[in-house]
């Protein structure tokens, strides 16, 4: 286990809450149902950058603070950009170009973040917020969380997130989703793979939290982290290329102290260090 320790930042937009080998992190501007503002994108990926080497944080969990997960992009935002635009010097970045591609950099980087990331969401989950559902590891839902893709109703493509949507549902459901503009429950979310548990109530969906943190906390973190990386790296590289290099990662395990401390908890029956 690496001593790397990271000190989290400080946020105006997210309110960051460690406990034991979990990070919690609460999108916290409710008046505006947690709308992504570009100071709450660029905070997000400050704090997942300030976690990278960090091995005490196995877990990642993002919620939402006033009954809602995420509403999409904060409308403030496109209006400072279109003023933005309209004082570009020649030659500048397009600052509507700049604004999209910041939250595209923040949810690739924390698509691939080593720790387990749990989304948990209730209320608007819209735009970015079904964005940054479908790159958790895992997702929780309470039944009537709404969750959509607006964009197209607005006049705009879901640029950033299409990619993950794509990837998590697959391209036929994504593309109906997509070009109608769909808004669905979380129940239906479910059963399109988007979540992969939809809850009655508040305290069934914590409860159901607390048990992927228990389950999360049994598992080697390094060996957590060396399979979340094998698995995000499959379609990205040769097979074989990938092959190989697993089989190094894993003869690595089973040398090193992870492999050596869950043998050895195995065969004298108890539970290994990792999970008390």
């Amino acid at each position: 286990m690496s001593d790397v320790t990271a000190k989290l930042p400080d946020t105006e937009t997210l309110v960051l809450t460690q406990a034991d080998h979990v990070l919690h992190i609460t999108l916290n501007r409710p008046k505006a149902r947690n709308a992504m503002s570009l100071v709450m994108v660029q905070e997000l990926m400050t704090t997942f950058e300030s976690i990278q080497n960090d091995e005490s944080i196995r877990a990642v969990v993002l919620r939402g603070a006033g009954g809602h997960f995420c509403a999409g992009g904060d409308i403030k935002d496109m209006a400072n950009a279109r003023m933005a635009m309209s004082q570009k010097k020649e030659g500048a970045d397009d600052p509507f170009y700049a604004l999209n591609r910041e939250f595209g950099k923040m949810i690739s980087y924390a698509n691939q973040i080593p720790q387990v990331l749990i989304v948990v969401t209730e209320g608007a989950v819209l735009g970015g917020g079904f964005g940054l559902a479908c790159i958790s590891d895992v997702a929780l839902s309470l039944d009537d969380a709404q969750f959509g893709l607006p964009e197209t109703g607005l006049g705009i493509p879901p640029a950033q997130i299409a990619p993950f949507v794509v990837n998590r549902i697959g391209l036929t459901q994504a593309r109906r989703l997509a070009l109608l503009g769909a808004r669905f429950k979380g129940d239906q979310a479910e059963k399109l793979g988007i979540v992969h548990e939809s809850h009655a109530s508040e305290s069934e969906l914590n409860d159901a939290l607390e048990k992927v943190l228990e389950q999360v906390k049994r598992c080697a973190p390094a060996a957590n982290r060396v399979t979340k990386a094998l698995i995000l790296a499959v379609g990205q590289e040769p097979i074989d290329q990938l092959l190989d290099g697993a089989a190094k990662s894993f003869a690595a395990a089973v040398q090193g102290p992870e492999g050596q401390e869950g043998t050895m908890a195995f065969m004298q029956k108890r539970t290994p260090k990792w999970a008390e």
